[in-house]
């Protein structure tokens, strides 16, 4: 098979578990679209399956809280330099695309702009939640920005930058490929009995702030529910032996799951769970759920005075209301949490209004098709780049 011509190199960073993921999709849209194009940079194992060349592993950068990202720095620093150097140097990319990962990617964005290298926002700073007064500055150093939500545009109106809606990254790969009941036999359980799912996030901190609360809240349902059954997604920032160490002091029935994550959310009755992307997964599927957020004291004081929204849970935020309970800092007790979970499986009404909360929330998030456009995006900036350096 003869070797396709490159139409650009791509530089591609992120740091977290679901940029990993949204990063695989972009580059498989982009190899339907523009398979020249050549993806290299900060990712994870989804980014790499889907052909990207893996520089640095974006589990390495990973971090949650402000005080936390104090302990990374020298990580986040020689990551940095390295990237930086081949923004200025003879091998710069085409185009740099950023996943989330706010703080390390706007600075990186600034040297992209001083080396000229056109620049892709994909799941932009949260400026609607906390410190609007950065609009500008994304604007700045931001040639297109992908906003995965309906009223991120409006943001910024009257500011030099191509702002597109291009839909929820998500709605790309949901998918249930299984039946419940074949699922949960598969995996040894019994579908007549109740299952919990127990999802403790993707990140080293989150386990360390919030894996032992759920853990211990599965331990009061157990005395509620003797024949609960539970299932822990391992997330790909993981090893299946680091949630096995987890698990094992708490004596508990726990199933481990690493393939599809909506099929894991399928089988459950009722999910305790970190806040983030992953709610926005099981609103899609619709399983009722309580969300639990604690982080370093410090981090959390200092967050609580520049947060600008009433909600944590991203699946709240987009409902504009509170669908599902959130349990934060002080408030996540394990005996709180049991006792919501409790009154999911065991209250009709109850689990019946959060499902429809939860169906409003899979209609807000609109179609599929974002990858496709950022995948469109890229390619263009790309053509652009490569045209411009040809002629001078």
């Amino acid at each position: 098979m003869p070797t396709l011509p490159t139409t650009g190199r791509v530089m591609i960073v992120t740091g977290e578990a679901s940029g990993d993921l949204h990063g695989a999709h972009l580059i498989e849209a982009a190899g339907h679209l523009d398979p020249g194009l050549q993806f290299f940079g900060v990712g994870g194992p989804c980014m790499a399956r889907a052909g990207c060349e893996i520089l640095i592993p974006g589990e390495e950068l990973a971090v949650m809280g402000l005080v936390e990202v104090l302990g990374h720095l020298p990580a986040l620093w020689r990551a940095f330099r390295r990237l930086k150097k081949i923004l200025h140097g003879p091998q710069r990319p085409d185009v740099l695309v950023l996943i989330d990962f706010a703080e390390f990617n706007l600075l990186l964005a600034a040297q992209a702009k001083k080396a000229g290298v056109p620049v892709v926002y994909y799941v932009s700073p949260q400026v609607w939640a906390w410190r609007r007064g950065r609009v500008r500055r994304i604007a700045a150093v931001v040639d297109r920005l992908a906003a995965i939500f309906p009223f991120e545009p409006e943001l910024y109106k009257g500011l030099d930058i191509d702002v597109e809606y291009v839909g929820h990254p998500l709605l790309d790969a949901f998918e249930i490929s299984s039946e419940r009941c074949s699922y949960l036999r598969a995996l040894g359980l019994d579908p007549d009995r109740p299952v919990i799912g127990l999802f403790p996030g993707s990140r080293k901190n989150e386990l360390k702030y919030i894996a032992t609360t759920i853990l211990q809240s599965a331990v009061l349902l157990r005395r509620s529910f003797p024949d609960a059954q539970f299932l822990l997604p391992v997330a790909s920032s993981f090893r299946r032996q680091d949630m096995q160490d987890l698990v094992a002091p708490f004596g508990l029935p726990v199933t481990l799951t690493d393939g599809s994550i909506y099929d894991t959310i399928k089988a459950c009755d009722a999910i305790i769970t970190v806040s983030g992307t992953v709610t926005l997964q099981i609103a899609l599927v619709g399983t009722p759920m309580a969300i639990v957020y604690k982080m370093a004291p410090l981090s959390y004081a200092i967050g609580k005075r520049l947060i600008r929204v009433p909600f944590i849970g991203l699946a709240n935020i987009v409902a504009g209301r509170g669908v599902v309970k959130e349990f934060i800092q002080q408030q996540a007790t394990p005996d709180q949490i049991a006792r919501e979970i409790e009154a999911i499986l065991t209250n009709p009404d109850y689990n019946d209004a959060m499902r429809a909360g939860l169906a409003a929330i899979q209609h807000r998030m609109g179609e599929g098709g974002c990858a496709a456009r950022v995948a469109r995006m890229v390619s263009e900036l790309s053509r652009k780049s490569t045209a411009k350096e040809r002629s001078a």
